[in-house]
């Protein structure tokens, strides 16, 4: 049996055979489907990548107010489309810990405050120029520039200088952060030449695809780059094309349809019957993402830690999790982080729905009235139906929800993190230091909750450089249980990256730390001949 399904398997390696034909023969074997999947991906991979065509994805996340400027990319299609053109110092390896890009390596002081990074040679721009170690400094300084509003701000406020030493960077900072390989990791942190400071938003990277064109909110294309310094590993598509198609029975449509190669976040309400499509593959991940209610903290009614606490044991997580993401997923306990961090605590109790503690705690916040909550099908595949699902939870609990639809261009410029009580997602982040820094502590600029404790903000930094692993552990549990109970976050559930692939798609790998293989699938996969 073995044997045959090996033979079968090369034969789909060499495109003499359909995937769907395969599958059906190791199922007549009694061979599982994700026994057979993991013995073609392999066959496939061994077989190596196909060079040439066109690699197309349709994706939700784009609008028409997106620019090239790695500073300000807030959504999914900035974020894949980066990943086409451009390359950070590390990245995340699927399997955990970092894989190097222009830096060759990092190592650091004893006491983790200097950190010292070998910057790769002979890495061109698109432009021509090769990276230097100034370009390295030019990209820090300016993200960590208060003027700059970079979403990557947060994690390098703890820079204290950064200077050039012969071909290193080396960084020293202000406390210890034994974390600080993985901060490099941030998506906004693209090496610019001269960091970007002279034109941010040129989109000259050092990444397998140059950018051929750009219309924000419609399409972006890249060209494969003749000089890419990884073409064995990356770039195998001839041309990459991104699709904004923010509507996701026209993006599934594209993907059955043939007009693209890939989608990102299929609705978890169809994936059993997108599985029974010949040709699509469900591509799902589950990791440290996750869809939060988020209220502001520091305006009326939120500021009243009684009408939050109502608010969250309004929330039926166990239905939430069934009927919007049908499984894909798990509950979450109000706090950013979960079981995927290494060092999570997970003693806590899980938050329940109880209609009658939340009428109590609504009573006594002394609010009354309805609470405006706004939503959009861009906050997160399900999010309109979440948040109609809420409306009657709370209603059980005498609190009245009024929903407000937001269209889904102008939804993470207008709503996200204007509005004091909206819908929202994270992809999560490689550590929950990082986590913290980017959204939780009081001066970070993409704290979407108003989240402002001094007291919490000494203990992220007291974490960040604590090295004995079992105090830092000690310290991230006290503060999940505060934020948890404190905080503005409704965590209803930690969901999967839920993507799709067409016909003749290959070298695909699974990665937990972002949809899209991470923002990887463009630039890792191909087409088979």
């Amino acid at each position: 049996m073995s044997n045959e399904l090996d033979y079968l398997s090369r034969r789909v390696a060499a495109g003499k055979l359909s995937r769907r034909d395969f599958l059906g023969r190791a199922a007549a074997l009694g061979v599982a489907a994700t026994v057979a999947n993991s013995m073609l991906s392999s066959a496939v991979r061994a077989a190596g990548p196909v060079k040439g065509g066109t690699l197309k994805a349709g994706l939700q996340g784009g609008e028409s107010t997106n620019s090239l400027d790695p500073a300000t990319f807030l959504s999914q299609v900035p974020f894949a489309f980066g990943k086409c053109w451009g390359e950070t110092l590390v990245e995340l390896a699927p399997g955990g810990g970092v894989e190097y890009l222009i830096a060759e390596e990092i190592g650091s002081s004893k006491d983790a405050k200097t950190w010292t990074m070998k910057i790769r040679k002979g890495v061109q721009f698109h432009n021509g120029k090769e990276v230097t170690p100034d370009d390295v400094v030019a990209t820090l300084k300016r993200h960590s520039d208060e003027k700059s509003k970079s979403g990557a701000l947060g994690v390098l406020k703890s820079i204290d200088t950064i200077k050039v030493d012969g071909g290193n960077v080396v960084v020293t900072l202000k406390d210890p952060n034994a974390d600080m390989p993985y901060l490099m990791a941030d998506y906004h942190l693209i090496i610019q030449p001269n960091g970007g400071m002279d034109k941010p938003d040129a989109g000259i990277g050092t990444g397998p695809y140059k950018i051929t064109g750009n219309q924000p909110g419609v399409k972006h294309t890249a060209a494969r780059f003749d000089h890419y310094w990884q073409a064995d590993k990356y770039g195998h598509a001839d041309q990459v094309e991104i699709v904004v198609i923010n509507d996701p029975t026209a993006r599934m449509a594209a993907l059955q349809g043939g007009q693209v190669n890939m989608i990102n976040r299929v609705e978890p309400k169809i994936v059993d019957l997108v599985k029974r499509l010949p040709g699509v593959t469900i591509r799902a991940a589950s990791g440290r993402g996750f869809y939060p209610f988020n209220m502001f903290c520091d305006t009326a009614p939120f500021d009243n830690n009684d009408l939050r606490m109502a608010l969250k044991l309004a929330m039926d997580r166990e239905e939430m999790l069934t009927k919007i993401l049908r499984g894909y997923g798990e509950v979450g306990n109000d706090m950013p982080v979960n079981k995927a961090y290494p060092l999570f605590a997970g003693d806590f109790e899980q938050r329940k729905f109880d209609p009658e503690k939340a009428a109590a705690a609504y009573k006594k916040s002394g609010h009354s009235g309805s609470i405006l909550l706004r939503t959009s099908d861009v906050a997160f595949p399900g999010a309109v139906d979440a948040a109609q699902l809420y409306q009657q939870s709370c209603a059980k609990a005498g609190i009245k929800i009024e929903i407000k639809r937001e269209p889904g261009d102008g939804y993470w410029t207008e709503v996200w993190n204007k509005q004091p009580f909206s819908l929202s997602y994270w992809g999560g982040r490689p550590t929950q230091d990082q986590m913290y820094s980017t959204a939780y502590l009081s001066t970070a600029d993409w704290n979407d909750t108003r989240w402002k404790r001094p007291d919490f903000d000494k203990m992220v930094l007291s974490a960040r450089g604590e090295l004995d692993e079992a105090k830092r552990k000690k310290i991230y549990r006290d503060m999940g249980e505060i934020m948890r109970d404190e905080g503005g976050l409704i965590v209803p559930f930690f969901n999967q990256f839920v993507d799709a692939t067409g016909k003749g798609v290959e070298g695909w790998v699974d990665n937990p730390a972002q949809e899209l293989s991470n923002g990887h699938a463009l630039i890792e996969c191909w087409l088979q001949a």
